[in-house]
């Protein structure tokens, strides 16, 4: 968090296709860090339809190449356990530490998409990938721990020392891993890189509480920030896990305007502009896929046959859950369609005091110490956010007007976990 008690803000990359992908992400990230905003993150979606004209950037690779034109911004790259070994993970971020002085995030995420480019067979039940991202994280930790500190030092001619007493094998045989480490890269500037993970799901939840420092979900409404809040925190109490941790992340779709009336303009539009009969695809994907729409009147609710089993769903329960809530709510087709040009994410509209109205809300109610926002690559949008809402925060002292420290972890008041014991066996 920036600031005792304060939340942190992240920026969304959003790229121009219209320019080089690098020279805007530049641009944009220059914008960011003049802002001091705490980081940028960049998500990955591993499947072509569903990258819009431009494709999707390797996230590790293009927030690498962002190291090198920003000092103090983190970095926040998304990877997949299910198509990732650990040792490379270590390896990666590790180097993303590196050289980004100590900047590093991994956004841990086991993927609904992706199989047909990674196989073989189909994407493995989210238990099974949920279990193997444990065991990956498991392994990455204790990758990143195998060098104890004082293990390399300066000599007296200006040379590395290394004190090989002092690096350590983790002899890892799990059920999805074989690695013997030790890790052959030096000591990172954080240790570790900060590790935020994202899903809602039971196993998900599951995973964040035992391990994320932050979760990444969707919240679309305070009652679900609430509930979702003490649920994955009164589980990190019970497994030992320091308090307040993990810090609730939450995106934040954002609708601004210079005055209410105009706010409530631009969504009136937005809404206007939906297409509909596509929407009923969209409704279809937020409920797992598994389910036909394209006779429903747009303004009947959904029949409960109609709505799929969470349990059973193999792909995206969290945002199941929330859709067919919605569903069981009576919402109807036309309304499920609205909702879902949001994805189940946080929407709000108004002016940039109104959205400060919002997001200080929930901070004051304990359910957000980390926020999402995008917008500055436009320039009415860099107003409305930058000299709007984060200037509101900050007058409010709920972001803090500065870096606070070198590092990502420094900047979000993060402390250093327990270091692994080696060697690591699941």
């Amino acid at each position: 968090m920036t600031g005792a008690g304060g939340t942190s803000e992240t920026y969304d990359l959003a790229i121009d296709p219209t320019r080089s992908t690098l020279d805007t992400a530049v641009r944009v990230a220059k914008l960011a860090e003049a802002a001091r905003i705490d980081a940028l993150f960049t998500a990955d979606l591993l499947r072509f339809d569903a990258q819009g004209a431009i494709g999707s950037q390797e996230p590790l690779v293009f927030v690498s190449a962002l190291s090198q034109v920003t000092s103090r911004i983190g970095l926040i790259a998304t990877v997949s356990t299910t198509f990732s070994h650990p040792f490379n993970l270590a390896r990666l971020f590790g180097t993303l530490d590196h050289v980004s002085n100590g900047r590093a995030a991994w956004n841990l995420v086991t993927s609904s998409v992706g199989e047909e480019n990674f196989g073989p067979g189909e994407l493995p039940s989210p238990e099974e990938r949920y279990a193997r991202a444990a065991e990956a994280l498991e392994v990455v930790n204790a990758l990143w721990d195998s060098w104890e500190p004082g293990a390399l030092t300066g000599g007296p001619d200006g040379k590395a020392v290394l004190h090989r007493d002092r690096v350590h094998p983790i002899h890892h045989s799990g059920r999805f891993f074989d690695v013997a480490g030790p890790l052959n890269i030096p000591p990172l500037p954080q240790r570790r890189p900060v590790q935020i993970q994202a899903g809602q799901s039971a196993a998900g939840t599951a995973l964040g509480a035992r391990y994320a420092e932050i979760v990444f979900t969707s919240l679309p409404t305070l009652d679900h920030a609430v509930d979702f809040t003490r649920k994955i925190r009164g589980q990190a109490e019970r497994l030992g896990r320091p308090d307040g941790l993990p810090l609730i992340f939450s995106s934040f779709h954002a609708t601004y305007g210079a005055t209410e009336e105009e706010a409530r303009r631009l969504v009136r539009e937005k809404r206007e502009s939906i297409d509909f009969e596509r929407g009923r695809a969209q409704v279809a994907d937020m409920l797992g896929g598994g389910v036909d729409l394209s006779d429903l009147p747009l303004d009947a609710t959904l029949p409960e046959s109609l709505l799929p089993d969470v349990a059973s769903v193999n792909r995206r329960r969290g945002r199941v859950d929330i859709f067919a809530g919605y569903a069981r709510q009576g919402y109807t087709l036309r309304e499920l369609i609205i909702a879902a040009q949001d994805t189940g994410h946080w929407a709000a509209a108004g002016t940039p005091e109104q959205l400060a109205d919002a997001v200080e809300e929930r901070f004051r109610a304990g359910v957000l110490d980390v926020i999402s926002l995008s917008g500055l690559a436009d320039p009415r949008q860099h107003d409305f956010v930058v000299n709007g809402l984060l200037h509101e925060l900050r007058k409010r002292k709920i972001v803090a007007p500065d870096y606070t420290g070198t590092t990502l972890r420094e900047n979000l008041g993060l402390e250093l976990p327990a270091r692994a014991t080696a060697p690591v066996r699941v």
